[in-house]
């Protein structure tokens, strides 16, 4: 079984952008949304993924994510995606020996900025950076899937 346990926290500064290693463009919608899980189809840099993810706003989730052609992925987002998608530009750097990435979301969602730590296991200790603010793993709000449902720009 696949599981993803990550951590998500809104970024507080730009003092992350100093440590960036590699930066991709990502271009993702949802064509599939259940209370148990979404599908969601993604274009990250010059590949394409298919992804079916469990509920959002939990610690561990289940995901099953396959490599798909990238042009199928471009055109599963054109006809299938049921919202808008999300694009955003994911920066990836290192602080105290564990991978981040930072996004930086573009167009409904401009202006968010969210960091995220993938986790071994659940008792893995993380050094939390200078730049990360509030915790919002837990907050439903800020899943991609509902962004791509709620943009950011519409929030009060």
């Amino acid at each position: 079984m696949a599981l993803e346990i990550e951590r998500k926290f809104l970024v507080c500064s730009n003092e992350w952008r100093c440590s960036v290693r590699q930066t991709v463009r990502i271009r993702q919608g949802y064509f599939c949304r259940t209370q148990l899980m979404c599908g969601r189809v993604r274009i990250f840099g010059d590949k394409g993924f298919v992804t079916l993810k469990s509920e959002a706003g939990t610690l561990v989730r289940h995901e099953y994510e396959y490599e798909i052609p990238v042009a199928d992925a471009a055109e599963i987002i054109e006809r299938f995606c049921i919202e808008p998608s999300i694009v955003k530009q994911r920066h990836m750097l290192y602080h105290e020996g564990m991978l981040w990435t930072v996004d930086v979301f573009e167009e409904a969602n401009r202006g968010l900025v969210m960091a995220e730590v993938e986790l071994q296991h659940l008792e893995q200790p993380v050094t939390i950076p200078p730049w990360v603010g509030p915790d919002v793993t837990a907050d439903p709000r800020y899943s991609n899937s509902n962004l791509a449902r709620s943009p950011f720009v519409t929030w009060k």
